[in-house]
């Protein structure tokens, strides 16, 4: 499909400078444009690409100013926000691409399960007794529905998903491929034969609306009860949720992250990539947790940000860190001292 500058720029509410119908049918990075792509410039750093970029269109802050003329090819589009306005002409770009409908072959959906209008089921899907999906559900190809599982309105899952029986997943939401909702939790009781038996693993997984789940992310379901991740929370690729946690509204847990069993996180915390959290603590709303760190008992001050493991506040962390890089200056001097004192 093509766009001209014209219909993007009404699109964003923006102005057009230089050619209005030259036309694009696909996008790129301003750095390595070519001719018949959309581009844009947000960040200023990138600000000298402006001038020689083969893009057809590029979108860029009203504020910008030039101190030279862009080439004769490019059109730029002014707008409030160019990264905002990228950013929302590729969630259309998206839901063009990703637009599909209608029931593949072979794929296997119970008789007893119920679809909304506009849903798309992939090839080789399996969606099993009394589910119930929403409107304008999108199951791609090799996805598991487990029985009595319930799908909101607008929601996708991508390749390869697996949902557990009995979980619930809410509106607007998406799973990416190979992720796993409502596997049993981490459950096992040590017996007088020094071993392990299983506990059973009988709650569910609970997604309120739109929440998103990256690849590879595994969600266990409660022993009793459910796991819950509260409306707007993001999960990136490879992170681990355990039975029985609760993760608050607009929560941010980037790659590698994991939350152990009962644990309750607050409102709008973020995490860095491979973080920790221990099992049956409380992490209050707008905490931070930099990247690596291990949180190891409750952390009650709100908006704190801790790093470490175990993890403490920031500030302490860095002047304790710079002593630890010392350390081997410091066992030194004291090895001198003592010399100098023994003679």
């Amino acid at each position: 499909m093509k766009f001209s500058a014209q219909q993007i720029a009404s699109l964003l509410n923006g102005t057009v400078e230089g050619n209005e119908n030259v036309s694009v049918s696909d996008l790129s990075k301003i750095e390595e444009g070519k001719l018949g792509t959309l581009s844009f410039l947000a960040n200023p750093l990138y600000t000298p690409h402006i001038y020689d970029t083969d893009a057809s269109i590029v979108i860029v802050n009203k504020s910008l100013v030039l101190d030279k003329p862009v080439k004769s090819t490019c059109t730029l589009i002014r707008v409030d926000d160019a990264y905002g306005s990228f950013a929302q002409l590729l969630e259309m770009y998206n839901q063009v691409k990703l637009n599909k409908s209608g029931i593949e072959q072979p794929s296997h959906i119970s008789k007893s399960a119920s679809l909304g209008t506009d849903c798309y089921v992939g090839a080789f899907a399996y969606i099993g007794e009394n589910v119930k999906i929403g409107n304008n559900v999108k199951i791609y190809p090799q996805c598991y529905i487990g029985d009595n599982t319930t799908i909101g309105n607008n929601t996708v899952l991508f390749a390869g998903v697996k949902v557990y029986h009995d979980c619930i997943i809410g509106n607007e939401c998406t799973i990416h491929a190979s992720s796993v909702i409502g596997s049993d939790g981490f459950g096992f009781a040590p017996n007088s034969e020094n071993n392990y038996k299983k506990v059973p693993q009988i709650g569910n997984v609970i997604l309120e609306d739109n929440v998103e789940i990256g690849s590879n992310t595994s969600i266990d379901r409660a022993t009793l009860g459910s796991t819950i991740i509260r409306k707007g929370a993001k999960l990136d690729n490879l992170v681990q949720i355990a039975h029985n946690v609760e993760i608050g509204e607009n929560c941010v847990l980037a790659g590698g992250s994991f939350v152990a069993g009962s644990t309750k996180l607050g409102k709008n915390i973020m995490m860095g990539g491979q973080a920790g959290v221990v099992g049956h603590i409380k992490v209050a709303d707008g905490v931070k947790i930099a990247g690596q760190s291990g949180v190891g008992s409750t952390i009650e001050k709100e908006g704190e940000i801790v790093q470490g493991s175990p993890a403490f506040a920031i500030g302490e962390y860095k002047r304790s860190y710079v002593l630890f890089r010392s350390l081997q200056k410091l066992n030194d001097r004291i090895r001198d001292l003592e010399k100098k004192l023994k003679s």
